[in-house]
């Protein structure tokens, strides 16, 4: 129910934790604020950073902000890792003339397992 809220409008800001660091796609995120980002450890290695600043990456206004008093290495790695791909991505879409574009999908389609 609050995942589909969250599609619909009805909340402006969702918080989660492992929950939302993959697989899930929401379209409408345009912030992904990943507090305590220099606090090593397995939710913080460079993977699993990628994977949670990919929440933005639906959207074409999409920003990610790593809250952090210093740079980890795991956030470099990630930070490298994601403006590579990006350099790629945009020549890409030069080279083929493509402009980004927001995915966009149905409320119905947020959820392929249940949740109890």
């Amino acid at each position: 129910k609050i995942l589909t809220g969250f599609r619909e409008g009805k909340f402006d800001i969702l918080v989660g934790v492992n929950l939302l660091r993959e697989g899930l796609d929401f379209p409408e995120v345009s912030l992904v604020a990943i507090l305590d980002a220099d606090r090593e450890g397995f939710l913080r290695s460079d993977t699993s950073l990628i994977q949670t600043m990919g929440r933005a990456a639906r959207n074409v206004r999409g920003k990610v902000i790593l809250y952090a008093d210093t740079i980890t290495g795991s956030m470099r790695r990630a930070m490298d890792e994601v403006n590579r791909r990006r350099i790629v991505q945009e020549k890409y879409n030069k080279k083929h003339g493509i402009t980004p574009q927001s995915i966009i999908k149905d409320i119905e389609q947020l959820l392929d397992f249940d949740v109890e």
